[in-house]
């Protein structure tokens, strides 16, 4: 809905219960769909939310929360396969994502700066990014572990502390990635799975649509 109404369309107020419940909750402070409507109907006011747009041959998809490039987004389909009792489909995307790892690296710049590589490219939105105080970009987080030892050291970083902190992460602010790889690419795009083709862009906006949220937003789940 906030993808079709636009910069120029009608209020949105996003409630939690979807795929990515992290929007909501940065808005309104809450998890629970009949609180967070109490607050925008009585804390709200209109309130421009930033975000960004993956990009290739096929399709123009938006994005409020984060965009995951690389082969970490390959465990996505054998997590939902889990969760809805497909233990053997499961294990069949499992195995695929584990014979990918580490073996098809992406090649992206950054605001036309010098190509670099990595495992996986992590784009998380100024509304959900807590390393981004201002709407002046996405949040570009390069993820590098050499080997499985170092991906579960990132992993445990996740759960204990900030993942910035571990040495396999680089971060920084962007509006523009190119994005390319030898094979299509793997993505997560606000919680939803996707195969991009070899080359993809991803472009920050900073007026994705209008929210009814409260001044200023709750802030409550952020990465």
């Amino acid at each position: 809905i906030a993808s079709r109404a636009g910069p120029d369309g009608p209020l949105v107020a996003p409630l939690p219960g979807g795929t990515m419940n992290m929007l909501p909750k940065a808005l309104y402070g809450t998890g629970d769909w009949k609180a967070a409507l109490k607050v925008a109907l009585e804390e709200g006011a209109p309130q421009a939310v930033a975000g960004g747009e993956v990009i290739d041959d096929d399709v123009t998809q938006a994005f409020f929360c984060a965009a995951i490039l690389g082969s970490p987004a390959l465990w996505a389909p054998a997590r939902e396969a889990m969760r809805t009792g497909k233990v053997k489909l499961a294990f069949m995307y499992a195995r695929r994502a584990f014979r990918r790892a580490f073996s098809g690296r992406l090649r992206f710049t950054l605001d036309n700066q010098p190509e670099r590589r990595a495992e996986a490219l992590v784009l998380i939105s100024p509304m959900i990014s807590r390393a981004m105080e201002e709407n002046t970009g996405l949040e570009a987080a390069a993820m590098n572990p050499a080997d499985a030892m170092q991906a579960f050291r990132l992993a445990a970083h996740a759960v204990i502390d900030d993942w910035r902190q571990d040495p396999a992460v680089t971060t920084r602010a962007t509006q523009r990635v190119a994005i390319r790889a030898r094979s299509r690419i793997p993505a997560v795009v606000d919680g939803e799975p996707m195969l991009l083709r070899h080359h993809a862009k991803v472009r920050f906006v900073p007026k994705a649509f209008m929210a009814l949220a409260p001044m200023p937003p709750a802030a409550e789940d952020t990465v």
